[in-house]
């Protein structure tokens, strides 16, 4: 029986909560993306984080899009984000979007305005920088800070009507122009936008800043745990104070450490620089760390889970190895993917001593890791495509593949002795001769012959031919962001290879986008959207042992 995990700082908040009927008990989360690009894994964490507190204490968790910024937000997004969180094996309980409340803050923010916490300014946004101060000194009250009530609401009344253009006024919430906290320094709560918004249209050309968005919407929906990042910490007594001053319901916030990984970028805007730039095919580019990305490339949800839920909740952000989500990964898919023959590199071999015009169809175990993952036929004939790799003409020793005089066996079939070889003008093996020892059939083998070695095949005369995309690492650098210059010249040059003649056995022909499979000795591989019938594309999920590590280790 497994150890149980101790409890993260945020189930033993939410255990006291509970225990002191805290909101009667009640547990509700919310996940708030806003729809400006695609998640990446960091907002797996997120999702796993708040959908999985919200299933472990039966309570439940919204998805509430933070569409604010018409300029920026796109429903292709907006759908996207929804297919992802499905994915993921998640269902939320309300699907809410900021823009359901628009009508609500506003009267919020007129609340303040007759409160005489809010007013409205003229001044440019570099004005408004330039006396806002710094954190040794305290800034300078604008200009406007002293308006009357009565014009601030006919200012703001008239913002909403479109009087003004973009930039010429904004709203303020009049708190300490001299607060150490920079953020409670009379930050913006509204400013101009003339742009169509994606679900409200042309109705609306002021829009609410995030810090005053943000917390308002948790209240309404009567968010009873507020969960964030860390750099939103100095966010929270903004936060606090809006809610205290409008006298709604007390939600809070609280941070976790977001997780970095290595060898990646995780901002949305770099992000986004990777696809306007073409140095990927777009957002799902199997290379790419978003979450339609990793699961193109083949990475199960269920190992995405796994990670997440292997690397925890802190409150000290790190960057976390790729190669532990590439364990997960090797983890879940030894499980469950079928064992299939590709030869990606092939040269031709012949079985000298096999009737010519004669196929056998053998029996090929599916998965040895599941007991009811059945198998399958394998044709097998005279002349096979093997691995370059899997013979050498002068070998090293513990060499255990095919060489003069050696023996190995086939894969499902039969043991083979290598006979000998043939050259081309170029020195290039083209054919390796074997003879083959009948009684050694597998699963009957009575030949008792002992050997070493085992490798893949595929019959020539059933051959198909597949496109094989190699996947590496899109950066060459361990932190990308963290270098001198521009973060995309430490794109890795090698971080695809296509191999658009690889020979694998026929049942993989009748392959569906999604399907997982290891190509024996090769690696794990998934069938790409490209795939057309008869043409299928793979893409490599990850290779069958951490290889980056050995190469670390000889660094």
């Amino acid at each position: 029986m497994s150890e149980e995990r101790s409890l993260n700082f945020l189930e033993e908040i939410i255990e006291k909560d509970i225990a002191e009927g805290k909101n009667g008990g009640r547990v509700h989360t919310r996940f708030p993306p806003e729809p400006n690009g695609y998640l990446h894994i960091g907002h797996a964490t997120a999702i796993c984080l708040n959908f999985g507190l919200a299933r472990k204490y039966s309570g439940k968790c919204n998805l509430r899009f933070d569409d604010t910024n018409p300029v920026t937000e796109e429903t292709e997004y907006v759908d996207n984000i929804k297919n992802d969180i499905r994915w993921l094996g998640f269902t939320w309980d309300n699907e809410l979007y900021a823009s359901d409340y628009f009508e609500q803050l506003y009267a919020f923010a007129k609340d303040l305005i007759k409160k005489g916490l809010a007013y409205v300014d003229d001044s440019t946004a570099e004005e408004i920088a330039a006396i806002k101060g710094s954190i040794t000194e305290p800034g300078q009250n604008s200009p406007y800070r002293e308006r009357s009530i009565e014009e601030n609401l006919l200012m703001f009344e008239e913002m909403r009507a479109g009087k003004y253009k973009d930039g010429e006024k904004v709203l303020r919430a009049k708190i300490d122009i001299a607060h150490p906290n920079l953020l409670l320094r009379d930050p913006l709560m509204y400013r101009i936008k003339h742009a169509h918004h994606h679900r409200t249209g042309n109705d609306w050309c002021i829009y609410p800043m995030y810090d005053f968005a943000h917390g308002q919407s948790d209240s309404i929906e009567h968010i009873t745990h507020s969960i964030c990042t860390l750099e939103f910490i100095h966010h929270r007594p903004l936060y606090d104070w809006f809610i205290e001053k409008l006298g709604i319901f007390p939600s809070h916030q609280y941070e976790f450490a977001r997780r970095n990984l290595n060898y990646t970028v995780m901002s949305k805007r770099k992000l986004l620089q990777l696809v306007n730039e073409n140095h990927v095919t777009g957002w799902d580019d199997p290379r790419m760390p978003t979450i339609s990305g990793m699961r193109r490339r083949g990475y199960p949800a269920a190992a995405i889970r796994q990670f997440c839920d292997t690397i925890g909740v802190a409150k000290r952000e790190n960057i976390i190895d790729i190669g532990l989500l590439e364990f997960c990964v090797r983890e879940h898919l030894n499980k469950t993917a079928n064992r299939v023959m590709a030869v990606l590199d092939p040269v031709k071999l012949v079985i000298t001593n096999y009737p010519e015009n004669t196929e056998e169809w053998l029996d090929a175990e599916n998965n040895p890791e599941d007991e009811n993952g059945g198998s399958r036929k394998m044709p097998f004939s005279r002349e096979l495509w093997i691995e370059r790799e899997d013979f050498m003409e002068t070998p090293p020793k513990k060499f255990f593949r095919l060489a003069p005089e050696l023996i190995v066996r086939l894969k499902s079939a039969y043991i083979v002795k290598c006979d000998g070889f043939i050259k081309d003008d170029e020195g290039n093996i083209t054919e390796v001769h074997c003879t083959y020892i009948p009684e050694s059939k597998s699963a009957n083998d009575t030949s008792g012959l002992k050997v070493k070695g085992t490798i893949h095949w595929v019959s020539i005369a059933h051959a198909k031919t597949a496109e094989i995309r190699m996947y590496d690492r899109l950066f060459r650098v361990d932190d990308p962001s963290n270098e001198d210059g521009d973060f995309k010249d430490y794109i890795n040059p090698d971080s695809i290879h296509v191999l658009d003649q690889v020979f694998v056995e026929p049942s993989l022909m009748d392959v569906k986008p999604g399907e997982h499979y290891q190509f024996l000795r090769k690696g794990y591989f998934c069938v790409d959207v490209d795939s057309l019938a008869g043409k299928p594309v793979f893409n490599r999920t990850v290779t069958l042992k951490d290889t980056w590590a050995k190469e670390a280790q000889k660094a």
